[in-house]
């Protein structure tokens, strides 16, 4: 194994294998090896890599989760790694290319361009040939790495080819002329939700010598399946093979875990290039464990996604939210799922005859399954009002009161200037939030309707669950008036013509019992008769019909998830509907051109981005609702789905991202910023090819790309007619000329004094007040942004300017 060095990470040279090891000093979170295989590497490579991915396993105790990458077809973990995009390159140490070599000024490549949210590139013929209709933060990066930030970047649009002459001489000069169209370009093949969702379990044994698959199950799959003296092959519908192997198989099924995967994958007649992630028993990765029905880590005793602690009765502790603490710390704020105190302005509305009905303030917290809800709740932060808009759906309402609920919600929103966070909340499914506005008088009837006068109740005796120990948390559901409803954890109340009784279970907690009083007082003016489960009167019975075996097992007391969320990207810019996963995402990965999901497992999050087409939003929905079907762990369906816009996120959202920048939209980076900021055109115009005095398709002594045109080294024409083939000079600053604005790093840079914080009027003559760094000596960009010019370069726009604010340079 070579080391490679960092200023050529994300370059793969197709004819090479390589090893990707990544991982924190963190014992309790496992290493990633990955094993990447270039299309043109040899068979020997591929082995070499495969052994040397075993004893780097060997080594680290068996712990590392191994990926098989095959180029092209990386996982969204692996390409998160790179965050400027991956670049495949004709060539590698048994290939007749050679590496190219990095500063060079006579490299001539053409890189075909692919992917939205993770980019890549591949090296292909310099013909027009390799052209379609088809990433600039990928040539930023080439320029930034590979050229040491002294190439020029030009951006020619496809469709608009007209305007961008100048680049399109120098096009014309290399490629020559073009003969015909572009070819169409062609969409990257994804697996589907359904496909995604099919999974299935194999048994892997070699014991009579052979390589022996045996399908035990399908999804939803349980934890107990897999026994910790076997080692198993999980199949994900053909797109993704994971190989789990026991703490206690044998040394040779353990070493052997990546070829059988290989050999499965020819068995099933699978892609080569099929990912394959292989882990060991407890250094399992988040995402197989998310592919369980239910999984428990050590240390749990039940429940995907919560930790349980033994011996524990369930006894929820009272919070008190600090609503400055919720803002300052959004992390906090997503955990516990709440956006402030609830102490915010409540309005209710009920929908009927499909319209909006105000409900009176005395009947809040009650709700029929028979009717639809809008509830809009304001908050203040930072002296600014901030909205969310409840859609709660009755299991028994009409489909015309459900699709009116959704339209009188985009009429409350537009009302609002689409300010309202939006969350569709299916009865049984309230949110932590939606629980606390009421102050602990959330009733839920299972039937009937809260419109006119006074409600109609069913005949007969009503039963009700209550759960919750504070006013945040507690709720009231209607269920089945009979003995089988009962639970010894809860307090229930039991509603007859005579009489109300309030039922204790030996599990609940005096807390419960408190809160259960007041709701009771809600529920009936009648007296209350207390009654302790296992001394229950006679009448008791009677009213629940007869006596029968109830739920007495005692609930264990439910601490952090440890569920990870994921991010997708949702989007038709390839002409069909698509959800991307998104590997280590960060708030740089919401797109403002599309709609992303971010499934935090209680709730669903879908932003919505300021471009994202109409299209692209009633599909969002749609996926949503697919996403959770689908799942290979049988999610419920009425999860919670947020819509979230672009400007207007909640805490409840950003605390889910590191580092989140409430200023990063009004700063933006859009497709037009990013082009001016890459390659101006004016810019580009004062380093043009001589195409009259130079022929770039000919020449013996140039540099001759791969299955391309040989050609001499450009000549490069400057400002002031000097031409040179050797070195190339920093273009000034859009606006300027060469005579007034100085080359940076030369003698007469600009002493600093000159330009931080001056207006407009008081910079020297030919000084862009846009680009006043750019003046500066590279001592000085240094010493005032903190920085390297370079490494300036490759930020984003929003932390750029964040930067020169604080330098005084805006």
């Amino acid at each position: 194994m070579v080391p490679v060095p960092e200023q050529a990470y994300g370059n793969f040279f197709e004819g090479d294998c390589y090893i990707v090891i990544h991982g924190k000093a963190d014992p309790k979170q496992p290493v990633d090896v990955h094993y990447w295989i270039g299309n043109a590497s040899s068979q020997d490579e591929q082995g070499a890599a495969a052994i040397y991915v075993t004893q780097l396993d060997d080594y680290l105790g068996g712990s590392p989760v191994q990926h098989r990458e095959v180029q092209g077809c990386e996982s969204a973990k692996f390409q998160s790694y790179f965050e400027k995009g991956i670049v495949y390159k004709k060539g590698g140490v048994e290939s007749g290319f050679r590496h190219i070599e990095t500063n060079v000024y006579n490299i001539l490549r053409l890189l075909h361009v692919k992917g939205s949210k993770r980019v890549s590139a591949t090296e292909v013929n310099v013909s027009w040939d390799s052209f379609n209709t088809g990433a600039m933060e990928l040539a930023q990066g080439i320029r930034d790495r590979e050229r040491g930030g002294r190439a020029q970047i030009g951006i020619v649009e496809g469709r608009d080819e007209a305007e961008s002459p100048e680049l399109m001489k120098i096009m014309v000069a290399v490629l020559g002329e073009r003969r015909g169209p572009l070819k169409e370009p062609t969409p990257d093949d994804q697996p589907d939700l359904y496909q995604m969702g099919n999974v299935r379990l194999y048994h892997v044994s070699d014991s009579s010598g052979n390589l022996v698959v045996q399908e035990i199950a399908t999804q939803p799959l349980t934890q107990d399946l897999l026994s910790s003296t076997d080692c198993y092959i999980v199949d994900q519908g053909g797109s993704k093979i994971y190989v789990w192997k026991g703490k206690q198989a044998s040394r040779e099924e353990r070493q052997c875990a990546l070829s059988r995967a290989v050999g499965f994958i020819k068995a099933k007649n699978y892609p080569s290039t099929t990912n394959v992630e292989v882990m060991a028993e407890d250094a399992e990765s988040a995402t197989f464990k998310q592919l369980f029905k239910s999984w428990t880590d050590k240390g749990q005793t039940q429940g995907m996604g919560k930790t349980y602690s033994v011996g524990k009765i369930a006894k929820v502790e009272q919070t008190k939210f600090d609503v400055m603490e919720l803002h300052a710390r959004p992390e906090l704020a997503a955990q516990q799922r709440m956006v402030d105190d609830a102490s915010g302005k409540v309005q209710v509305w009920r929908i009927e005859k499909l319209e909006l009905k105000e409900v009176p303030a005395n009947t809040y917290g009650q709700f029929y399954g028979g009717d639809c809800y809008l509830v809009l709740y304001t908050y203040m932060k930072a002296s600014k009002p901030q909205y969310i808009l409840y859609m709660w759906q009755g299991r028994h309402a009409t489909q015309d009161e459900i699709t009116a609920c959704a339209y009188q919600a985009v009429n409350v929103d537009n009302e609002y200037k689409g300010a309202p966070v939006q969350i569709r909340v299916a009865m049984g499914k309230e949110p932590r939030h939606f629980l606390a506005i009421f102050k602990g008088r959330l009733i839920i009837y299972e039937g009937g309707t809260g419109r006119g006068a006074v409600a109609s109740p069913t005949p007969g005796p009503r039963l009700f669950q209550i759960r919750g120990s504070n006013e945040f948390n507690t709720k009231a559901i209607e269920v089945a008036a009979r003995a089988s409803s009962l639970n010894t954890n809860d307090v229930f109340v039991l509603k007859t013509d005579l009489m109300c009784y309030l039922w204790f279970g030996k599990g609940c907690s005096g807390d419960e019992r408190e809160m259960s009083k007041s709701v009771a007082d809600i529920l009936s003016r009648q007296d209350k008769h207390t009654v302790m489960e296992g001394k229950e009167p006679a009448d008791f019975w009677v009213a629940l019909g007869g006596k029968a075996p109830y739920a007495s097992d005692k609930r264990f007391e439910q601490q952090e998830p440890s569920y990870k969320p994921k991010l997708f990207e949702c989007s038709n810019q390839t002409g069909q509907f698509r959800m991307t996963e998104v590997g280590d995402f960060s708030q740089d990965d919401l797109d403002e051109d599309d709609v992303m999901l971010l499934d935090t497992w209680e709730e669903i999050f879908l932003w919505i981005g300021k471009s994202a087409n109409e299209y692209e939003k009633k599909e969002a929905f749609t996926s949503a609702g697919e996403y959770l079907s689908t799942h290979p762990a049988h999610r419920d369906p009425r999860t919670p789905i947020i819509m979230v816009k672009q400007g207007y996120e909640p805490p409840t959202f950003t605390g889910w991202f590191n580092a989140w920048d409430p200023h990063k939209w009004s700063g933006g980076n859009s497709y037009e910023e990013i082009k001016q900021k890459l390659g101006d055109v004016a810019s580009i115009s004062q380093i043009t090819v001589d195409v009259n005095n130079t022929d770039l398709n000919q020449g013996s002594s140039g540099y001759s790309a791969p299955d391309g045109p040989v050609s001499s080294p450009p000549v490069y024409q400057s400002h002031s007619g000097h031409a040179s083939s050797s070195e190339t000079k920093s273009a000034p600053p859009r606006g300027t000329s060469s005579d007034t604005a100085p080359p940076r790093g030369t003698s007469s840079d600009m002493v600093p004094e000159l330009l931080i914080n001056k207006a407009v009027d008081e910079l020297p003559e030919g000084v862009d007040p846009t680009k006043k760094e750019e003046y500066l000596s590279d001592a000085d960009f240094k010493t005032l942004l903190g920085t390297t010019r370079s490494d300036f370069y490759r930020m984003p726009a929003w932390r750029q300017k964040q930067l020169k604010k604080a330098a005084g340079l805006f």
